[in-house]
């Protein structure tokens, strides 16, 4: 399995918000290559499926730092359709505004019209689960990604961040999950 260890696309759009991410960049970075990767090899993607993938990968999580919460999908979206606007693909709003707000589902996405978003739930969840949910990867490959794209305190982050959260959020303590 290959490993796309230069994606262009994601590194011209983190450029915007890369002040907003401050020391966290990195592993923001790194967790999105992780996904890409992940999503990359469950599936064999067209390269408008493989933009569609770099561009939700990108503004998935975003709404954590540019917003300073942990209930991230509401400012994520928007955020994701004003790139699509600037460059003309309006027609994936749809698509890749439900890969951002699903990717936390617990439950298979099943959506015939828009494949990818169960394909990013997966993806993501390989990582988010350090790999011990797979489906099917071989664990060396994701050693491999994980070699190249080091976690650099991502999870680490997260956790205080959930921490913090659900001391003032107790009755919500993880607003981005959905059944």
């Amino acid at each position: 399995m290959l490993i796309e260890n230069q994606i262009p696309l994601l590194d011209n759009i983190l450029a915007d918000y890369k002040e907003a991410f401050g020391s966290d960049y990195q592993g923001y970075r790194n967790h999105v290559c992780r996904v890409i990767n992940f999503c990359f090899a469950l599936q064999t993607c067209t390269e408008e499926e493989r933009q569609k993938i770099i561009i939700a990968g990108a503004f998935h999580d975003i709404g954590i730092w540019i917003e300073d919460t942990l209930d991230y999908i509401p400012p994520s979206v928007p955020k994701a359709k004003e790139y699509l606007l600037a460059r003309g693909l309006q027609a994936w709003n749809e698509e890749i505004t439900l890969m951002i707000t699903e990717h936390h589902k617990l439950r298979e996405c099943k959506n015939e019209q828009y494949p990818l978003v169960e394909l990013f739930r997966k993806g993501d969840l390989v990582d988010f689960s350090l790999g011990m949910v797979n489906f099917g990867l071989p664990k060396t490959f994701i050693q491999d990604v994980n070699t190249i794209f080091p976690n650099a305190d991502f999870h680490q982050n997260l956790a205080k961040r959930a921490a913090k959260w659900g001391l003032k959020h107790p009755l919500d303590p993880v607003p981005m999950v959905k059944l």
